[in-house]
């Protein structure tokens, strides 16, 4: 992937995160945007996101993300500049739950390693 791909996503990224959490504080907080991946001609952009809650509803979040895709092509037509404004697809990252698991697997490891007693 292309160095400009790359910046164009992590924008396209800090501009919805930025827009969902700003205007809409209270529905998003448990909403993280996780990544972007823009298509090469710059028309296409999936958009990953993961919900905090493990109670929440991952279909009905995604739901109400879709609702608000109008919303947030206008957002990113005002605040980035490019030549076609991407249509947006909201597709649920399940490898947050995942990632934190084995997080915390890391630390229960690196916790008893440092309850042996040094030789």
């Amino acid at each position: 992937m292309s160095n400009r791909l790359l910046r164009v996503n992590e924008l396209l990224q800090r501009e919805v995160s930025g827009y969902l959490h700003k205007r809409y504080s209270s529905e998003a907080v448990g909403i993280t945007i996780t990544s972007v991946e823009i298509t090469g001609d710059l028309r296409e952009a999936k958009i990953y996101f993961s919900v905090l809650d493990k109670n929440a509803d991952v279909e009905k979040t995604g739901k109400w993300l879709l609702s608000k895709r109008q919303e947030i092509r206008e957002t990113i037509a005002k605040h980035v500049i490019l030549r076609h404004v991407p249509t947006l697809a909201f597709v649920h990252d399940n490898h947050a739950p995942r990632a934190l698991r084995i997080e915390q697997l890391l630390g229960e490891i690196d916790e008893k390693e440092k309850q042996k007693p040094q030789p």
